[in-house]
């Protein structure tokens, strides 16, 4: 009898052993297939310019040169061509690095700045530079000083940073684009808006019509100023706007740090400005469209553009789907000259 239960004992361990081998195994390999997906899911694209702009001429030049107006023309091309190389300098040639930034009330898209800022930093050198192909009509002060401090990541080394607007910087769109050495700006982007805006519904009086009772208790004197249900004082507005003011304080702050020659008094009206206005209070640096930039410097620098790819749930998809919507409603809304709906924002 001590037999068999000795037997089964050293039966029942070798099987739960097993059991949890084969558990850990497969545990293992869940993870590691995760990972991979993950992996998958994620990506840094880089396109050569360069090449885009040739294609675009050649099939151009296809369509409207007979055969000898294109052999001639590829000789051409040639000859310009041997010359670069026998007249290029022995230092490195120069790469331009493109980036996008679409941005949406919260700013979205730094999720993807970071991560192409974050690898460009491991690679960059004195000479190259980074143009960053900026719209934004600005949203949530946080998210939108998050963007700006990707950006300072590349000024605080010593990278050169050009920000083309070709259609809208505004507020916390203006915030980011400040930190750049140099703005440009096309002739009716909108440009400026340095201001805060807070907006905010209060529904106090149909409760009380209705007898409903609304309770909030806080611990601080200031953990709330102003509710949404809630009765207001005159206290707490002075409080709320007292914080509204330290903000913009902050931003014009900021932006008189990163470009001094902005007659801040004038420009920090929370009003904005298309390019030519804007390019006179020295809140840009020159008209240009971002097309015209890169094709100036694409028989001189190599161009890249690059873009960081996660792939989002669906859930995510349409959150940004809707906050798109809602960034281009008050886009409509700046557009129109009136005020945009929004809360606490840049």
């Amino acid at each position: 009898m001590h037999e068999f239960i000795l037997e089964y004992g050293l039966f029942l361990a070798k099987t739960i052993t097993l059991f949890l081998a084969a558990g850990l195994l497969i545990g293992g390999l869940a993870n590691a297939m995760r990972e991979a997906r993950h992996h998958e899911s994620e990506k840094l694209e880089v396109e050569p310019l360069n090449e885009r702009y040739r294609r675009l001429r050649e099939t151009l030049n296809e369509q409207i040169l007979d055969e000898a107006g294109l052999k001639a023309e590829r000789k051409r091309r040639k000859r310009e061509d041997k010359a670069r190389l026998k007249a290029a300098p022995k230092e490195p040639r120069k790469r331009l690095f493109v980036l996008d930034f679409d941005g949406d009330l919260q700013a979205s898209a730094v999720s993807e700045l970071r991560e192409e800022i974050t690898a460009l930093l491991q690679l960059l050198r004195k000479e190259d530079e980074v143009l960053l192909r900026l719209e934004s009509e600005g949203g949530l002060v946080h998210a939108y000083g998050l963007a700006a401090s990707q950006l300072k990541r590349l000024r605080d080394r010593g990278f050169p940073l050009t920000v083309a607007v070709d259609k809208v910087a505004a507020s916390g769109g203006y915030l980011m684009a400040c930190v750049a050495d140099r703005i440009l700006a096309a002739p009716f982007a909108v440009v400026g808006s340095i201001g805060v805006v807070a907006q905010i519904p209060n529904v106090h009086r149909l409760l009380k019509k209705h007898d409903v009772d609304v309770e909030l208790h806080t611990a601080g004197e200031y953990k709330r100023t102003l509710t949404l249900m809630g009765e207001n004082t005159d206290a707490a507005r002075a409080k709320f706007k007292e914080e509204l003011e330290d903000t913009h304080l902050l931003f014009k702050q900021f932006v008189s740090e990163h470009r001094p020659q902005v007659p801040i008094a004038e420009a920090a009206t929370g009003e904005h400005w298309f390019g030519a206005r804007a390019l006179s209070l020295n809140l840009v640096d020159q008209l240009r469209t971002s097309d015209d930039y890169l094709l100036d410097h694409a028989d001189s620098a190599d161009l890249y553009t690059v873009r960081f790819r996660r792939k989002k749930p669906l859930s995510e998809r349409l959150h940004l789907s809707l906050l798109r919507l809602g960034s281009g409603l008050r886009g409509k809304a700046l557009s129109e000259g009136l005020p945009p709906p929004r809360s606490f924002m840049l």
